[in-house]
């Protein structure tokens, strides 16, 4: 008599276990879940345009709240779209769980329709796949998909659920809520990290990873400023850290100040803290020597796995980031010369003042006026492209869960991020950037802020160009372009056909103005097209200027 169908099963294990939304695009395939999610009131389901944007929204959901972002997609293209989701949240250390509806387990390997192997095209990219051989087993590998996602290094999880398995009976009892687990720092290696920057005459700390809470982040300021660190972020960290504290000197990603880059060199100590010195951080692999450095290195992750990955530690500690900054602002103080941090910070204001600019709309002047317009704990998101790298340079980042950038640069993020942090924050200010092409990526996902009433202001810097594959494209080919020219439609156009207010802004004293009117205006999204200069690729340099320099050299 208490017997339920599978779909309902699932749907009762994700409210045990905290699920407060669920982005979906429907399919045949999840609608066992779904008409179980019809019962859970406490359970939001947010339908979208794309499953490329579901999954991206519930990795944003993830990265906000530390709690396993869940979207249910269909088989076949619905799972292959939604794996840009996957490998995003597997680069970014996001809990997610992609919950796929797949053919019943009679009809597996005939070719079924949209048939894939799932389970297989997703191990690579996921922390733990599974595919849900019975309804008995619901509770059980729900329970289980939530731990992997969270434990350690977050990650993306995929439970794969068959049709059958949907619309079967069970009597299978639910269990308790999940636990997550967490690693915390031990004495000995506070203690032996205690002694190296006794002893260091120039260290540095680089911050960096995920699964950073606000009291983390305030507990590692303490730590640094006890310990007189200057304090680097990894690329697109920036929001680990107030941007205004004096201990803060900047970010090793893209375009990093040479002068960091030279302290790096020159440190005798690095303190890293989440995350890795990978690729784009160290340069190409070039900043440091691996497997060893010519520095004492300390390497703080929150799997045991992430150490020794590239670099060899000199000390190494496995904890959560809560875990490690409280127990590190807990120790000693280390008394050190002011000196040092002063002179790295002063380096950073001076790599922070913008270059002189013809160009009507000066991309600096207008991510310096965000301030101006919008609250100081607004969140930005942004895809990829080179306004990026404007936005990563002089915009001040003040507390953490402001920055929505995935260092894995896809394009299409920004609007779908944009659209699960202001359902999740309806009172914050979310403003989403994006270039032309990564707008179009995504763009259709207008329409589901508008059914949702969200209230962001979708920006899009609009040149007319894959700006950063045109970059490099110079770079190696000087003079042969090809492939990187885009003919747009009006953004402000497309924007009204959603019904959103939208403006075309192409002088730089126009965007403020412009901005507050919009805003005002509606209480739902809104639509900035910003039309800048094309030839103007980097805040340090001009297309022309790289394809006489590439000729030279």
């Amino acid at each position: 008599m208490n017997e339920k169908l599978g779909g309902h099963l699932l749907a009762d294990a994700l409210a045990l276990h905290g699920a407060r939304r669920v982005f979906t695009v429907p399919g045949n395939s999840v609608l066992g879940m779904l008409d179980g999610l019809r019962d859970h009131d406490d359970v939001d389901v947010t339908v979208c345009r794309h499953e490329g944007g579901a999954a991206f929204m519930a990795e944003t959901w993830g990265r906000l709240t530390r709690e396993p972002g869940l979207c249910a997609v269909t088989r076949g293209p619905g799972a292959t779209n939604a794996s840009i989701g996957v490998l995003t949240a597997r680069e970014e250390g996001t809990p997610l769980i992609l919950l796929v509806g797949d053919v019943g387990s009679e009809a597996v390997g005939r070719d079924a329709f949209q048939e894939i192997d799932t389970a297989s095209m997703f191990r690579p990219l996921a922390k733990w796949v599974a595919r849900i051989p019975t309804v008995d087993r619901v509770p059980e590998l729900v329970s289980r998909a939530f731990h992997v996602a969270t434990s350690g290094r977050p990650g993306p999880v995929v439970l794969v659920v068959p049709e059958n398995v949907q619309l079967t009976g069970s009597n299978a009892k639910l269990g308790a809520r999940y636990h997550r687990v967490e690693a915390r720092a031990s004495e000995s290696g506070l203690g032996a990290m205690r002694t190296l920057l006794e002893s260091a005459s120039s260290p540095l700390m680089i911050l960096g990873g995920s699964s950073w809470s606000a009291d983390a982040c305030a507990d590692i300021q303490a730590f640094a400023e006890r310990f007189g660190l200057p304090v680097a972020v990894t690329f697109r960290r920036q929001d680990l850290i107030d941007n205004d504290h004096p201990h803060y000197v900047g970010t090793l990603g893209v375009g990093t100040d040479p002068a960091l880059a030279e302290r790096v060199r020159s440190a005798d100590v690095l303190v890293m803290v989440g995350g890795q010195l990978g690729e784009v951080e160290s340069a190409g692999y070039r900043l440091l020597s691996i497997p060893q450095t010519s520095h004492k290195l300390i390497h703080v992750a929150a799997s045991a796995e992430e150490i020794g990955k590239i670099y060899q530690p000199d000390v190494a500690i496995v904890s959560s980031m809560a875990a490690f900054a409280a127990g590190a602002r807990a120790l000693a103080p280390v008394e050190r010369s002011a000196e040092d941090v002063s002179s790295a910070r002063a380096a950073f204001e001076r790599f922070s003042v913008a270059r002189d600019s013809n160009d009507d709309l000066n991309l600096a002047a207008v991510v310096q006026a965000l301030p101006q317009v919008t609250a100081s704990d607004a969140i930005i998101t942004m895809g990829a492209g080179n306004y990026t790298h404007w936005l990563l340079r002089y915009y001040r980042y003040r507390y953490p869960g402001t920055l929505l950038a995935p260092i894995g640069a896809p394009m299409g993020y920004s609007t779908p991020a944009a659209i699960a942090a202001g359902l999740l924050h309806p009172d914050r200010d979310i403003v989403a950037f994006a270039g032309d092409g990564c707008f179009q990526m995504n763009g259709q996902e207008l329409a589901t802020a508008v059914q949702y009433g969200v209230r962001a202001s979708f920006i899009v810097v609009n040149n007319g160009r894959l700006a950063s594959v045109r970059m490099r494209q110079e770079r190696l080919f000087p003079g042969r372009v090809i492939a990187t020219d885009l003919v747009n439609p009006s953004f402000v156009d497309l924007a009204a056909a959603h019904g959103i207010p939208a403006a075309s802004v192409t002088q730089t004293e126009a965007f403020a103005d412009t901005f507050r009117a919009l805003r005002s205006a509606n209480e739902g999204p809104i639509l900035l097209e910003l039309h800048t200069n094309p030839e103007t690729v980097s805040p340090d340099a001009t297309m022309a200027e790289l394809r006489a320099a590439a000729q030279q050299s």
